[in-house]
């Protein structure tokens, strides 16, 4: 059986907004974040997508999504599926973020040095859990809502030479379908656009 999986990104929060390096750390919420989350949970209705199984980080700006998009329906939460640990630039503003370096397109293993995750770690840790998820998954859809670090990671280990690079946007939706252990994607929705 052909599975999907809909990996999701958290809508906007406070930190988002004033442009703060959140990672292992929180914040709410903004209006236009439960906004963005209304949305997603309209396009899936629209769409007539339903979810036999539905898994959040445990990161309150993505359960509070999960919530909103779910509206009542249960879930699971997932420590697998946090955000990228940024170590000591956790709460820094965003403008002190290094830049990547010549030919890499992430920040490889900077964070290390400060207490935080290397990209390979959050790919690893992402892929591990979503494995188990659609191993288990005993119906054809499965939602999981994580975070911009997180999902990107996840999306460098598994493209494809021809994917499409997706947007990171907040409520971003990442269409996964899951065959022999194999992630491949198969579309990006932005439900806000």
């Amino acid at each position: 059986m052909r599975k999907k999986l809909y990996l999701m990104r958290h809508g906007q929060t406070l930190f988002n907004q004033l442009k703060r390096v959140q990672g292992a750390c929180d914040s709410p919420l903004t209006t236009l974040g439960k906004d963005q989350a209304k949305q997603a949970r309209d396009y899936f209705l629209q769409e007539q997508i339903q979810f036999d199984a539905a898994y959040s980080s445990t990161q309150e700006r993505a359960c509070d999504t999960m919530e909103i998009v779910q509206a009542g329906d249960s879930y699971i939460r997932k420590k697998g599926l946090k955000e990228w640990n940024f170590g000591l630039y956790e709460g820094a503003p965003e403008y002190l973020n290094p830049p990547h370096k010549p030919g890499e397109e992430s920040y490889g293993d900077y964070f290390l040095d400060y207490d935080g995750e290397s990209v390979d770690q959050v790919a690893s840790r992402m892929s591990q859990t979503l494995t188990q998820v659609m191993d288990d998954l005993t119906g054809e859809n499965a939602l999981a809502v994580s975070h911009g670090g997180a999902l990107y990671s996840f999306y460098l280990k598994w493209r494809q030479e021809n994917d499409q690079r997706p947007t990171f946007s907040n409520c971003c939706i990442l269409v996964y379908e899951y065959q022999n252990g194999e992630f491949y994607l198969q579309t990006s929705i932005d439900p806000g656009k």
